[in-house]
């Protein structure tokens, strides 16, 4: 299936640009951020992202006679 794929795009190169066009054209509308593209409508993707500063832990649980895990 993916050899027959590579070689569809390989003899056909007009729908392999096509394709990168789109793709390409498709991840600059989407993209999160403020791009001024005015030939293309702008709906970007909203993103939150919280910053991990804690400190990196593990948790081992072991036996330990008189304490609780």
């Amino acid at each position: 299936m993916l050899n027959k794929s590579i070689k569809f795009l390989i003899e056909n190169k007009l729908v392999a640009v096509l394709l990168l066009v789109l793709f390409v054209g498709w991840g600059t509308v989407n993209a999160p951020f403020n791009w001024d593209i005015g030939f293309l409508p702008s709906n970007p993707v909203a993103v939150d992202a919280i910053a991990d500063i804690g400190e990196n832990q593990q948790i081992v649980f072991t036996k330990w006679d008189g304490r609780s895990p």
